[in-house]
Order: structure tokens, then sequence, then C-alpha cells
């Protein structure tokens, strides 16, 4: 029999990992920036001063942090999270969402891509503005056309009801072997469930998604909105990785919270649930109503820094990422991180 021991002294060697490549930089309530495998996307961009008539504490992000996207993963349509605005900002870069809120999105002008269920989509650079529409990846870009062909065939129509609307309902995604993928690229995309039904809007679809982001090496949940739900515990499944990192929003835009939203405790739940190794809060600190000097003093404060206190009792293995607006964080190549 031959010897399978090298030259060197040392078993044969195994097959390389590839490469984490992963920046984090948040911009304040649920806008983050990712750099993955240089590929930047943007979610749920408020790039403005303000939301209508919520406030910003501080300045808008500045646009060095956000400029050159290459795509948006967009979680749902309030107006704190679908500001058009600052998605027009962005330039033509495709919106990932629920195929309702596409619909919608694209009868505004923007590049709506609707994806349901075990859909993936691969996302690269952006080749330029000359690609809009065509739903080709060529050298980057992304595979929309077929995305949205992809069990979304009633997306020109009226728009579904939120239970019918992909992620938001719950059963059968992502069985094994049900995934299906359009586009190849070295970052993917998917939607997974969220829960967020208790702000209906009467003029804009009301589905909710979080999404499943997957690059080399490294996977990364957005959770969007949402309360907590069973199927978080599936997440890795979802996914078909562990969840490396994972962006929870910890509380709002008032010092009490309504349904559907994660609090600082809840979100420490969350993240074990999903088993995430690292934790960065959003939906935090940023803004407040007109009224808010009536408020409770330090109320915008305090949520980073209980939901990293609730992190270290709940979900121990998990580490949290406190962040300030414009701040940025890169995941560790050996895992050992800072938070």
């Amino acid at each position: 029999m031959s010897d399978p021991i090298g030259s060197d002294g040392q078993g044969a060697p195994g097959p390389v990992p590839p490469p984490r490549s992963l920046t984090v930089t948040w911009l304040g309530h649920s806008t983050a920036v990712l750099d993955v495998d240089g590929v930047r996307i943007v979610t749920d961009p408020l790039l403005k001063r303000h939301a209508g008539l919520l406030r910003r504490r501080g300045g808008r992000p500045d646009p060095a942090t956000w400029q050159g996207a290459d795509a948006v993963l967009l979680s749902h349509l309030h107006h704190d999270h679908a500001e058009l605005s600052s998605l027009r900002l962005l330039g033509p870069v495709p919106v990932v969402t629920a195929p309702s809120s596409a619909h919608w999105l694209r009868n505004r002008g923007l590049r709506g891509v609707g994806l349901h269920r075990s859909t993936w989509v691969g996302l690269g650079p952006r080749v330029g503005a000359d690609d809009e529409g065509t739903g080709a990846t060529g050298a980057g870009g992304t595979a929309e056309a077929g995305a949205e062909g992809a069990g979304a065939a009633d997306d020109e129509g009226a728009p579904r009801r939120h239970d019918d609307d992909g992620p938001g309902d719950h059963g059968g995604a992502g069985e094994p072997g049900r995934d299906h993928e359009v586009g190849r690229a070295s970052v993917r995309v998917r939607l997974c469930p969220a829960v967020h039904g208790h702000r209906p809007m009467p003029h804009r679809p009301n589905a909710a998604v979080g999404h499943l982001v997957r690059g080399s090496g490294v996977c990364v949940w957005v959770a969007g909105d949402t309360s907590l739900y069973p199927e978080m515990s599936r997440l890795p499944v979802l996914a078909g990785a562990s969840v490396d990192v994972a962006l929870v929003p910890v509380h709002g835009w008032g010092p009490r919270l309504s349904g559907g939203h994660l609090g600082p405790v809840d979100a420490a739940r969350a993240c074990a649930a999903a088993g995430a190794r690292f934790a960065v809060p959003v939906h935090w600190g940023t803004l407040h109503a007109p009224a808010s000097r009536r408020l409770p003093p330090g109320w915008m404060d305090r949520a980073g820094e209980a939901f990293a206190a609730a992190l270290t009792r709940l979900a121990p293995a998990c580490r949290a990422v406190v962040l300030q607006p414009g701040e940025s964080w890169t995941l560790p190549e050996g895992g050992a991180g800072r938070g």
C-alpha cells in the first residue's frame, strides 16, 4: 500500500477552505453595507436626513460608505425601510425583495427583483447602467429576469396577499433538494421568513422578508423587521451553512415597541435559535418622532448595550458587535473577533 504521508512528514493536505471576506458598515436604523467578496450590498437604504415624519439623530450617512452599491436587500415597504428617494440615489441596482414589493417598486421606476421560497439569486459587481432590465449576469450583475420567472409568474398582476408572498408563508420553504438557483456568482442571496404584520399599510404591499447571503466561506442572516418565530432554528438549513453573522433589529424609533419587532432580549433569543457566531444590532438609536423631547432621556442609547448583555446570558457562543452609525467591522479570518 502506498504511503499517504508526504515528504514533509505531515498527512496529505485536505482542500483549502475559501477565504472569508466580509465587512459590515452600519449606517443607522436598518441600513447596513455588506462588502462580501467584492460585491457591495446595501440593506433597507435610508440615506437621506429623515424618513417621512421621523427625524434622524445626527447627519445623514457619508456617501462614500454606500456609493458603488451592486444590489439592495429590501425587507418590506414601511417608509423607514423603503424610502424611495434613498433607493433612487443608488442608481439602477437590483432590489431583492418579495414579489409583490418588487412589482410595486418596478411600477415606480426601480429595479425590483422578486424571489420566491427556495430561489437563490447570484449577485456580482454591477456591469453598468446599460444592462438594466436585461437580466444577464455577464461578468457581474444579477440574474434578475430569471429570478422573476422562477415562481413569480403572476408578479405582473395584482400584488399577492401577505400569506402567499414568498417566505411569509413558511410551509415547505427550503426543504432539502428543492432549492432553485438563478445565475451563478460568488455571492448568492435568498429570502427567509419574517413576521411583521402588525402595522399594515393601505397603499403599499405588506409582505415582510429577511435575507440569507452566502459568500465564499461566509453566511449572513439579515433578519429584517420581525418577531420571534419557531423556524429561526432552521435558518442554517435554509442557508445550507451555519450563520456566521446576524444583523438583527433590537429596538425601534420610540421608547415602546409595537408587535412584529424584536427588543434586545428577543433579539438575543433569535441569535441563539439561529446559531449565529456574531451579531450586529440594528434598528436602534437613529430615528425618533418629532415629539421625542417629551420622551424619557437616554432611551435611544440603551438598546445596543442591552442587546450585548442579553446575548451574553442567552447566547454565550454568539459575540455582539455593537457599532455606531458609520462604523465598520470585518469578520475575523480565524473566528476570534472583537465586540
